[in-house]
């Protein structure tokens, strides 16, 4: 700990994950230096040893901290002197590896970026849960798409009652990517999302379910209840499902559903959500992140544009814009969001300062969890044909 003097140098980044033929490691080691506060200085970039010395260059990894392993990498950033060793390490790996990566680096004393869903099944993540409450360390979970300065934007006004009484909310994250079966091509993203053994027990509702589920979750608040979900393969022979739909059950009342699917023809990341009130309703799309719909009875409609300097934009949505009005900005930019106001609290655990922990800007450890018991819950409902479970977490974020 500090003396609550400000950190007057940048933060000091490794990455685990992200060698050649990787995709979302390359983007957490953009999104990380994108306002200038943090440097890549080390990595344990594939699991295989000769990969992750030959993918360093890339990063601009000096040979002496590129790191064959991420046990390597731990080790030997913990035996240099505090005011060179690493401040976080960034997870981009396959699912199955992140909770002994992030276990590892929160016991040795490091912060954590992690790539969702958060673990391989509910009981990692709430060990994970408690390993973050006794190290007292930063976790963010990347659900990136909570960066997008008009989900803040969103979610503030929701929050804040100008949407009334939340009584639905349909999400829907629609790809076509996974139509045929990449995985028999070997293609790198396809192999390790379709197989049970780095994935996890669900595919696409793993995959891009859990961001649609959490998107709701982030913008409403609302409390789940329980859930009932039919999950199908479509693509005969392969291990895991490719499309999904969920029915949530509210504490509050409302109603939620979810779908999810990767083998719709033409789609991209087609990630929609929609919000009904008892006062009005809007609707934000990721593939036009700029724009948010909000809607009254009897009103003409209003269309919210990412501007940080309109009077109608409210603290959290300007507090995510880089750009002035009119300039897009994008995914990288939300990504950035999340390691930006991570970055916040590094700080303040660096320089002493009390700062909250479970009510974060980004999503945390709590958000975690309940990713992993909604992954879990669907899965065991489709098995049931559909039953209703329980979706109630002691750890979910109030």
């Amino acid at each position: 700990m500090g003396t609550n003097e400000p950190l007057n140098r940048k933060l000091r980044m490794a990455l685990v994950g992200g060698g050649r033929g990787a995709f979302i490691g390359r983007v957490h080691a953009t999104a990380a230096v994108l306002d200038n506060r943090a440097t890549l200085v080390a990595g344990a970039l594939s699991s295989d040893p000769q990969l992750a010395k030959e993918s360093a260059p890339d990063y601009d990894i000096a040979a002496n901290r590129a790191y064959a392993s991420y046990q390597e990498l731990i080790e030997g950033e913990r035996r240099l002197a505090a005011d060179e060793r690493v401040d976080f390490i960034s997870i981009a790996t396959p699912n199955h590896m992140h909770f002994e990566i992030a276990r590892a680096a929160l016991l040795g004393g490091f912060h954590v970026l992690c790539d969702k869903p958060m673990t391989f099944d509910l009981a990692q993540a709430e060990e994970l849960a408690a390993i973050v409450d006794r190290t007292q360390s930063v976790f963010a979970l990347t659900h990136n798409y909570t960066g997008y300065p008009l989900v803040r934007q969103a979610r503030e006004m929701i929050l804040g009652g100008e949407l009334g009484e939340i009584h639905a909310v349909r999400a829907v994250y629609a790809q076509g990517w996974l139509r045929s079966r990449l995985e028999n091509a070997k293609q790198k993203q396809a192999s390790w999302r379709t197989d049970p053994q780095r994935s996890g027990a669900a595919g696409c509702f793993g995959d891009i379910g859990s961001h649609s589920f959490n998107l709701a979750r982030y913008m409403t608040g609302a409390l789940p209840e329980s859930v009932s979900a039919h999950l199908r393969t479509f693509e005969q022979g392969r291990q895991l499902d490719d499309y999904g739909t969920a029915i949530i059950r509210f504490q509050n009342g409302a109603l939620g559903t979810v779908t999810a699917s990767q083998i719709s023809h033409g789609r991209e990341n087609d990630l929609l959500i929609e919000i009904d009130g008892t006062l009005a309703s809007l609707s934000w799309r990721q593939e036009n992140p700029n724009e948010l719909w909000v809607r009254r009875n009897g009103q003409a409609h209003q269309l919210y544009t990412r501007n940080p300097n309109a009077p109608y934009t409210n603290t959290s949505g300007q507090a995510a814009c880089r750009l002035p009005a009119g300039h897009p900005e994008g995914f990288f930019e939300a990504f950035g969001n999340i390691y930006r106001f991570a970055y916040d609290d590094m700080v303040r655990h660096a320089t002493g300062q009390a700062f909250d922990r479970v009510n974060t800007i980004y999503p945390n450890v709590r958000d975690g969890v309940e990713g992993m018991l909604f992954i879990q819950q669907c899965v065991q409902s489709s098995k049931q044909n559909g039953a209703w479970l329980p979706l109630k977490h002691e750890l979910a974020r109030p």
